[in-house]
């Protein structure tokens, strides 16, 4: 079994979207009717999420952390007791591409660290800051860019590695850094596609959100 992990925090206007990529992934031809489970961790949700995820045909854990990286490992080990081989995370204001699960995959690798495409910018976001954005961003194979909006593992390497670390930010940064130290072979690819949306009001503070925020303000 495949897992599809995907914390929520106050999600609504994104959310349906994100499920409904993640579920047409999750039945994609090129997994050869391998069951995939896709599970919504929310965290502290005050809004509509809850009954968003209840309207599709995935698994939803609810646990009060406003912790990231507790919440990914709550629901890793939620997917490895089930029986996942592999765990394939994505966030909540994302669009996960139809292959994105065969892609990962076929890379033959312990752990994949993807790319992100970011959706319409918003008007706030001023066109210097979007130039200093490519610049510095490098969508290609080789790039060293770890987002936990496109990250997948295998279940054994995951293990190995002690799981995901329950930070507040950079969970996912600290889970790569821990694969690399046991020796997981990792594909830094540009294959497995994701798109997530450029909205400044992030929920991780220091997460991406942050990041384009400080973008603004680069002299």
């Amino acid at each position: 079994m495949i897992g599809i992990l995907i914390p929520v925090h106050n999600e609504e206007a994104l959310l349906a979207e994100c499920l409904e990529a993640a579920i047409v992934a999750a039945s994609h031809p090129g997994l050869l009717g391998e069951a995939v489970q896709v599970l919504v961790v929310l965290d502290s949700c005050s809004d509509a999420s809850a009954a968003i995820a209840q309207a599709y045909p995935v698994q939803s854990l609810e646990v009060q952390a406003r912790n990231v990286g507790h919440v990914r490992g709550v629901g890793a080990r939620h997917l490895l007791n089930q029986g996942a081989r592999w765990i394939s995370c994505t966030d909540a204001d994302s669009r996960v591409a139809p292959d994105w699960l065969v892609a990962q995959l076929a890379l033959g690798v312990d752990a994949v660290c993807g790319t992100v495409t970011v959706d319409a910018w918003s008007e706030d976001f001023d066109p210097a800051a979007q130039i200093r954005y490519h610049q510095a961003y490098h969508a290609r194979d080789g790039h060293r860019h770890i987002h936990g909006a496109n990250l997948g593992v295998s279940a054994g390497a995951y293990v190995r590695a002690g799981g995901f670390e329950p930070l507040a930010c950079h969970e996912d940064v600290q889970l790569v850094r821990d694969l690399e130290r046991c020796g997981a072979s990792i594909a830094w690819s540009h294959t497995p596609q994701v798109v997530t949306s450029a909205r400044l009001d992030c929920r991780a503070e220091g997460g991406f959100g942050d990041y384009l925020k400080s973008l603004m303000s680069a002299v």
